[in-house]
This record gives C-alpha cells, sequence and structure tokens, in this order.
C-alpha cells in the first residue's frame, strides 16, 4: 500500500509539473512589464512553486532550504550576480529579513524581475518590516477557475465543486478527506505558527471549522465565541489572520448608510469549496447543494481577475439580497445574482436594490446559461449570462 501511495504521489507531482496554468503564466508577465517585484500569494498546495517552474528561463530559489537562507543573508551580492534575470524566491517568508531582500531588489537592481511567493499579505506578517509600498505588484493565486480547468483538460464542474480547487484535491478521483484534515494540520504549524505566533491550537482550529460550516453566511462574534472558548476580541483577531492569509475573504456591505440597509455586518467566505464540502461532512452533492457552491465558485472567479477588494454585497432590513456588488471607482455598480439555474432568478432582490441604485448593470450569472441574452421586467433590465461571459465583460472592462 504504501508503494502504490508513492507511486501515486510522484505520478501526481509529474503530471502538475506538466500542466501550464496559462491564465496566471500570462498575468505574471504582464504584471512584470510594470514592475519589477511581485508577490504571488495564495494559500498552502494552491499551486505556487508548481506555476512558479513553469516559467520560463527563471533562476528558482526555494527558501525552505537552508543554504539558500544562508546565501540570502547578503542579499545585495546575491542579486548583483543576479542582474536582469528572472528570480523566483518561494516561500520567502522563510528568510530572515525577506523585505529587505525585495526592498533592494526593487531600488537598487530594477533589471532583474523578482517573483516572491507566500501565503499571507505582507501587511500583517510579522516577517516583513516594510510593506514595500510602491515597489511590488501583489498577485493572488486562487484555486482553479475556469480557464485552469481548460488546462487541467476536465471542465466537470461538479467534480471542481465537490473536491475543490486545489491541483492535488482536484486531480483525485475520490473525495481526498485525509488531504483535507493533512492541510489544516499544515497550515497551522507552517503558516500560523511561523508568521502569526497564536496559541490555543484547538479554540483556533474549531473557529475555522464553524466558519467552514457557515460559509457564506453573515458574520457575528459572538456565535463564535462561545463554542471556541475565546472574547471576542480574540475572535476578531483569528479572522484577521484568515483573511490576511486567504483562507477566507471578508465581504462587507455595499450601502451609502440608509437607514433601511445592513451597514455593519460581514460576511464570510471560505477559500475553496472542496473546504466548505468538507466543513459540511459532504461526500456527494445533491441538487440543493449546487447553488450554494456555485455561488463560491463565481466569487473565485471574480477574485482571480482582481476584483477581491471591489466586491461587497448588498441586503436590506425587509430581507432582500443581492449575492455581488462590484463598484469600481467612477463607475456605477454592478449587482450580480449566482444561480445555478437562469431561471431561479428572484426578481424583487434585484428590484429592491435598484430602487435605492438605479444606476449600474444587473447580472445574473448561472451554471445553465451558454448564450448571453436579456429580460425586461417593467423597468429592470437583467443580463443572463454564464461564467465564460462574465469574465470576457470583466477583461473588456480591464482594457
Amino acid at each position: 500500500m504504501c508503494n502504490q501511495i508513492c507511486t501515486y504521489w510522484h505520478y501526481m507531482q509529474y503530471y502538475l509539473h506538466m500542466i501550464r496554468r496559462e491564465f496566471w503564466i500570462r498575468r505574471i508577465e504582464e504584471l512584470w512589464e510594470q514592475r519589477s517585484v511581485l508577490w504571488l500569494q495564495g494559500v498552502r498546495r494552491v499551486g505556487k512553486t508548481t506555476l512558479c517552474r513553469s516559467l520560463e528561463d527563471v533562476e528558482y530559489f526555494d527558501c525552505e532550504l537552508p543554504r539558500i537562507r544562508r546565501q540570502m543573508e547578503d542579499p545585495e551580492a546575491t542579486l548583483a550576480g543576479l542582474k536582469g534575470k528572472r528570480v523566483v524566491l518561494d516561500e520567502v517568508h522563510r528568510l530572515r529579513n525577506p523585505s529587505e531582500v525585495l526592498k533592494i531588489a526593487a531600488d537598487y537592481f530594477p533589471t532583474t524581475k523578482v517573483l516572491a511567493t507566500g501565503s499571507s499579505t505582507l501587511q500583517t506578517s510579522t516577517k516583513f518590516r516594510d510593506t514595500l509600498t510602491g515597489r511590488k505588484f501583489e498577485l493572488w493565486l486562487t484555486p482553479l477557475m475556469s480557464a485552469d480547468l481548460v488546462d487541467f483538460g476536465n471542465q466537470d464542474l461538479q467534480h471542481r465543486l465537490l473536491h475543490g480547487g486545489l491541483p492535488p484535491f482536484f486531480l483525485s478521483e475520490d473525495v481526498p478527506e485525509r488531504d483535507f484534515q493533512e492541510w489544516m494540520d499544515s497550515y497551522w504549524a507552517k503558516d500560523i505558527q511561523e508568521l502569526f505566533r497564536l496559541e490555543r491550537r484547538s479554540s483556533f482550529q474549531r473557529f475555522v471549522e464553524l466558519l467552514l460550516a457557515s460559509s457564506g453566511g453573515m458574520f457575528e462574534a459572538t456565535r463564535y465565541a462561545s463554542p471556541c472558548e475565546i472574547s471576542r476580541s480574540t475572535v476578531a483577531n483569528y479572522l484577521s489572520v484568515l483573511e490576511a492569509t486567504r483562507v477566507v475573504h471578508v465581504l462587507r456591505p455595499f450601502t451609502t448608510r440608509k437607514s433601511t440597509e445592513i451597514v455593519s455586518a460581514p460576511k464570510v467566505y471560505a477559500f475553496d469549496t472542496g473546504f466548505v464540502c468538507h466543513g459540511k461532512d459532504w461526500l456527494q452533492l445533491r441538487s440543493q447543494d449546487f447553488g450554494y457552491l456555485w455561488e463560491h465558485y463565481v466569487l473565485n472567479e471574480l477574485q482571480s481577475h482582481g476584483y477581491a477588494r471591489d466586491l461587497h454585497y448588498w441586503r436590506d432590513t425587509r430581507g432582500h439580497e443581492v449575492d455581488f456588488v462590484l463598484v469600481r471607482r467612477g463607475q456605477s455598480p454592478i449587482a450580480i445574482e449566482c444561480k445555478w439555474s437562469a431561471w431561479n432568478l428572484e426578481w424583487r432582490n434585484l428590484r429592491s436594490f435598484r430602487q435605492r441604485y438605479p444606476d449600474g448593470e444587473n447580472w445574473l450569472v448561472a451554471a445553465d446559461v451558454d448564450r448571453p441574452f436579456r429580460r425586461l421586467e417593467g423597468d429592470l433590465d437583467v443580463e443572463f449570462m454564464g461564467l465564460s461571459e462574465m469574465t470576457r465583460r470583466l477583461e473588456r472592462k480591464e482594457a
């Protein structure tokens, strides 16, 4: 049995290295044209190392290795020998002073293209004494999105929703239950302890389990304090750590502070549908589960295109709610509803939103729409589209 597991593991590693995630490779190349230092972040096992190794003509440094860390003790000398090259510093937070290395690279070796990887944002890690504002671009590598499914040769959406978007988990034929728990153990040991030095592992992991099981719901700190045996301030601290390491996405309400709108309570989404299913003990999906997971998958698609900071949700005190509101500076808000079937749209939610915010587009993103179309209900104009059409429109707006 052990030999079979080892053989399977080596095969999977080989297979993963054969896959080129073209969307992300193209994105890195585009950002390198604008800044010499890129910060590639993403959760453990999302594929950062494999992506870095798939880039052409790069010098790869694994900062997990002691000899690499010793070499980087003199960053100026090391970078001088890499002038004009493309360099990957994988797991850069393992260095003694990673921000110093990246700052020297940005200021004194601008012809050297540096791609540094890590699991958290620079702003919250105790290892980073300088957030490198104005010196780098950040890129968030999400779990597999629609373009990745094409590259992986498996566009079975139901499989993606149940197994999740971490490449090894997605490639597994069966639901990798043991891998989910091993991931959680590794996350605590290698990310939380090394970067944030939290105590009370049992309370933290209980908090994560509860968030996974309630993903996409309204967040109230008091609901978690008692079962996790922690204070409300500790709940807030745990949530900020999870957000910094991209394990959850905190979606805040869109409002102009009207008395009839929800103005403070956020919604919290887990980073991956596979972990949501694991948190709910789902080993197979029922028909009523698809719409819930589809909402998470659409969010993943929006995040992969760089819209994480522009996303909100909307809800009024009468219970009308819009899944996502995309707000770009100087533009009218786009209301986005996510449905597994286009025919499940509840028009009253969008109508209530547009009574307060009449300007802007209304999108219904559904899994069963192949060709976009539009419908009018009174003065409400809604565009129905699939995920590929939503992606195309987002890219057009970026251009």
